[in-house]
């Protein structure tokens, strides 16, 4: 295991159970709990994570930012929802080795829809921003 992802542990993210075979596939991501109740979630960035110019590629930051949505929603006690809309704009190129963490707000929820933006960043260097649309998804009877 890597010192970052020792670092993670030791800081109170955990592997949750993924039942998400994309994410287990381009993962490992990480998740806690912050003492406001909110959610934050984290990354190492690996060879793996890489486009040809050695930069974590755009593709991995937006599943991430995906996966991001949905733990920030996680607080708000919101069942099984899709992602009907996101956008994203790329500030800075992430790197072998670094921590990736987002962090984020649930701007307005409603009966059926949970609007979400966030950030991704290393240190202090902002990555990427990032806002959803999550539609609770109900089950068919």
């Amino acid at each position: 295991m890597t010192s970052q992802v020792e670092a993670l542990l030791a800081s109170g993210y955990k592997q949750l159970d993924m039942d998400e075979p994309f994410e287990v596939l381009v993962g490992p991501f990480y998740m806690k709990e912050n003492e406001d109740g909110t959610y934050r979630s984290a990354f190492v960035a690996e060879e793996k994570h890489t486009n040809a110019m050695g930069v974590v590629h755009g593709g991995l930051l937006m599943s991430f930012a995906d996966y991001s949505l949905f733990s920030i929603a996680r607080g708000h006690d919101i069942p099984r929802s899709v992602t009907i809309g996101f956008n994203s704009e790329f500030v800075s190129g992430g790197m072998v080795g670094e921590v990736i963490e987002s962090t984020g707000e649930v701007v307005r929820a409603t009966r059926s829809l949970v609007f979400v933006r966030g950030t991704l960043f290393s240190g202090d260097r902002t990555i990427l921003s990032f806002s959803g649309i999550l539609k609770r998804a109900y089950e068919a009877k």
